[in-house]
């Protein structure tokens, strides 16, 4: 199995975050940093360790949707001991975001185990949507909707079309099927729009529905099979 594929599998991280840690020189195969991506390993033969610490194939996958609040950070380590969602989570396997919010951003985040399903979720090429409420600082013109529905500069890179529902004069509902580092922040700043308060309620036909902000669940088999069947 390609390293890559491996390290995802034993529920680390994603295929393309895994990447990163080798480019790093965080993984180690029987004792030797590896920057070849390509490599082949075996389990049964092969001992590959991340930082240091061995990783095994987790036989148990965990699928979890969190209903994240402000205040807290996506990523598993913070220099700052800010606030991190892993603080809410207690599950006896080890999981990893899908993604990230920012820390000001609240709304449904998943994580998981399983390597391949996080893959399925961020691969461009699938082009899973996901949905965002809006509050803004003025009132929402036709113009700044067709401006975003068509794409905006939003610091060398042009985003893809956007869906746009305006649901008050300073609320809107924002569809995207990319995930730029706080990507709905620059598109409303690209328009001369301040976001108030952001809030991610969907992924692909994955609802955050009613679940309480802090409080975490299972996602359902359909809500797995959603994802793995794009």
């Amino acid at each position: 199995m390609r390293i890559n594929k491996f390290i995802a599998a034993c529920g680390i991280c994603s295929r393309r975050k895994a990447e990163e840690y080798i480019l790093q020189g965080r993984v180690k195969v029987n004792g030797i940093v590896i920057s070849d991506l390509y490599i082949l390993v075996n389990e049964k033969v092969d001992k590959i360790c991340i930082d240091n610490k061995l990783v095994k194939l987790e036989d148990k996958k965990i699928y979890l949707m969190l209903n994240k609040p402000k205040g807290y950070i996506t990523t598993n380590s913070e220099q700052f001991d800010r606030k991190s969602t892993l603080d809410l989570i207690h599950e006896s396997e080890r999981v990893f975001p899908v993604g990230r919010l920012d820390m000001d951003t609240e709304g449904l985040l998943l994580y998981t185990n399983d390597g391949e399903f996080a893959n399925m979720l961020i691969h461009p090429r699938n082009k899973i949507e996901k949905r965002y409420i809006v509050d803004v600082n003025k009132m929402v013109t036709e113009q700044m909707i067709k401006k975003l529905e068509n794409g905006v500069d939003i610091g060398g890179y042009i985003t893809m079309p956007a869906k746009i529902k305006k649901n008050s004069d300073k609320q809107i509902e924002l569809i995207i099927c990319e995930g730029k580092n706080r990507q709905v922040r620059k598109m409303c700043e690209a328009v001369s729009l301040k976001v108030i308060n952001l809030k991610r309620v969907q992924i692909g036909q994955i609802l955050l529905g009613n679940l309480k902000i802090g409080k975490y669940r299972s996602l359902t088999k359909e809500e797995i099979e959603s994802i793995k069947n794009v």
